[in-house]
């Protein structure tokens, strides 16, 4: 067994490599015209370095053959060799990666077809699987073989798509990789955690000088054996498991759940466009989170940070039993399931956005899922109550023995639950609610449902079992879950919205003075209403209590008295009036203001016209 200073050796051996080399090659890049130039369908605006691969690999490479075992390929293909042991994993890592490194490179000076480079990650792939490394999801060995290439290529080509911003690849690989690390160290893998630590000191070292704004990019060349390297992390050897279990399944997709999101996403966007999948462009997670309104920087640390929980997941899930793993795989998985469905909403393309859905010949339940949502909704309802009842049980029994003998009535008792919740639900009017314009009428509707769904659940549980070995206890935690699954679920689509509308309008900065109502109603119609060309800045008001406050959002900047000294230190082009009565010095105070200081001054007002028909000739 290997000791802590002999991996910190080689963590910091891969670490000191790439820090070295990535400067030259970035140097020798600029020197020959190895440069990446701005490109429509490309993120970046200036031309930067390329084949920061070659320190990437070289930092992994040269450490990974030294400790190699070569002879066990040898052994491997020996007829008689006993138990057909697999080649050791260092070795196989090592050849995998160096082939894709050699692909990469061609593909970058080259530009290869799409299909010239699948079939070499395929014949990769295939060969691993060969050497009797699988994911072993099924004990099927021909279904768990093609389940296995199909992982390797596609967890390949999912970090080379990630690969789209400044850091954004580097920074999510570096962050599986010492999971991986983690993970495979209580497992006792250590050549695997060999691996993956030499893979995580060369993308520390790289994202020095990738990070925003980075100076070089890794090209195909870094990300193809990255990937390769992550995905045969997520492998076992032939003879290492004797049975299959939640986390089998659940701890890779969790490590890498960042790119599998993003390409799942991105995949199925561009198909519905009438897009091919393996073409470029900017319509990527990070690119809609900038979208969105966050920070190149920000939006990749906002995936840094989805792929830290998710990673945490997977250790929670490796630790505990399968009944335990639900309390964080449903939470997450929902979480972004929803995520991807704000994001979509997202238009990156100026055309032809979805339209395999608007114009091909659907049958109305994928029309009902696209536009008004309503199957979407009750599928939501459906894993939420599950979930919720799921949880309550496990809060009321903890995740020692105690809820295993009470899991058998929990799955006993689930369908008669769902039947009362959706029951409950429907009868309150929860189905005939608008998401994007919910209130306080909403929340009390949700909040009826909840209360009828759960005393129905308490009359129908009593009657079929009389209430034997259930706790009233559970029934409680399930209604305060169920009731903020409900209304967080609902209020969650209204404030992506209202947020998407704030960070997306364009125009003239606007001040609006008054906080009252009519502040309101004008705010919500310019948020609303793009063609008026203003974005809000900020409200003025007279009450002086109201001065620090936020409305919607937005903040009280000052009174009145203020305005003066707020228009020179703002960048203000335009001052809006909403209140309905103002005094005639105040207003002609405002108009002698706001010409000094070269500002427009405008008055909202609602009102209502008539419109005239003409009579018909009797």
């Amino acid at each position: 067994m290997p000791e802590l200073p002999y991996y910190l050796l080689m963590a910091g051996l891969s670490f000191a490599i790439c820090v070295v080399l990535t400067p030259l090659v970035a140097c020798a890049a600029r020197r020959f015209g190895w440069m990446a130039a701005p490109r429509k369908d490309r993120w970046h605006k200036k031309a930067t370095a390329l084949l920061g691969g070659i320190a990437i690999y070289c930092a992994v490479g040269f450490p990974l053959l030294w400790s190699t075992d070569i002879a066990s390929f040898i052994r491997f293909l020996q007829p008689n060799a006993p138990g057909a042991i697999p080649p050791c994993v260092i070795a196989v890592a090592w050849l995998g990666m160096t082939s894709l490194f050699i692909l990469g490179i061609l593909d970058d000076f080259f530009h290869l077809k799409p299909h010239h480079k699948l079939i070499v990650e395929i014949i990769v792939a295939s060969l691993v699987a060969f050497w009797g490394y699988r994911l072993q999801w099924v004990t099927s060995l021909t279904t768990d073989t093609m389940l296995t290439i199909i992982w390797i290529v596609g967890i390949i080509n999912a970090t080379n798509l990630v690969d789209n911003m400044d850091g954004l690849c580097g920074g999510v690989s570096l962050i599986a990789a010492v999971f991986f690390s983690i993970l495979h160290h209580k497992a006792t893998s250590f050549d695997m955690v060999t691996i993956a630590l030499l893979l995580a000191g060369a993308l520390a070292a790289f994202l020095i000088y990738n990070f925003n704004p980075a100076s070089i990019f890794m090209g195909d060349c870094g990300s193809l054996p990255v990937g390769f390297g992550l995905a045969l992390l997520s492998l076992h050897p032939a003879t290492s498991l004797t049975h299959l279990d939640v986390s089998l399944y659940a701890v890779p997709v969790l490590v890498l759940m960042v790119p599998i999101f993003d390409t799942t996403m991105v995949t199925t966007i561009r198909l519905l466009s009438r897009r091919k999948a393996s073409t470029g462009g900017q319509d990527h997670t990070s690119h809609r989170l900038v979208l969105m309104g966050l920070s190149e920087r920000g939006s990749v640390l906002f995936l840094y940070g989805t792929a830290v929980f998710s990673g945490l997941a997977a250790l929670f899930v490796q630790q505990h039993d399968s009944l335990a793993a639900p309390t964080v795989i449903i939470p997450l998985v929902l979480s972004l399931t929803l995520m991807g469905v704000y994001l979509a909403q997202i238009r990156v393309y100026p055309e032809n956005e979805l339209c395999v859905i608007r114009d091909g010949r659907f049958t109305p339940i994928l029309m009902e899922i696209t536009y008004k949502r309503q199957l979407f909704r009750v599928v939501l309802d459906l894993i939420l109550i599950a979930f919720a009842y799921y949880l309550s049980y496990r809060l009321r029994f903890g995740l020692t023995n105690q809820f295993s003998a009470f899991f058998e009535i929990f799955l006993k008792s689930l369908p008669a639950i769902i039947i009362c919740k959706f029951v409950a639900f429907f009868l309150a009017g929860v189905y005939r609610r608008i998401w994007r314009y919910m209130g306080l009428s909403d929340v009390y509707v949700c909040l009826k449902a909840t209360i009828m769904g759960t005393l129905l659940c308490l009359a129908v549980v009593t009657y079929m079992y009389r209430f034997l070995s259930f706790s009233k206890g559970v029934f409680l935690i399930d209604w305060f879950l169920t009731t903020a699954f409900l209304i967080g679920s609902r209020i969650s689509f209204r404030s992506f919205r209202e947020l998407m509308k704030q960070k997306t309008l364009r125009g003239e900065n606007i001040l609006i003075y008054g906080a009252g109502q009519g502040g309101q109603i004008l705010l919500r119609e310019m948020l609303n209403n793009g063609r008026l060309g203003v974005k809000p800045v900020g409200f003025i008001d007279d009450d002086a209590l109201k001065v620090g406050r936020r409305l919607q959002g937005y903040p009280v900047m000052g009174t009145g008295a203020d305005l003066g000294q707020i228009l020179e230190e703002a960048s203000i082009d335009g001052l809006v009036i909403s209140c309905r009565h103002m005094a005639d010095e105040s207003q002609q105070r405002l108009v002698e203001l706001c010409h000094r200081k070269g500002v427009f001054l405008k008055r909202f007002v609602v009102n209502l016209e008539n419109i005239e028909c003409e009579k018909n000739p009797s």
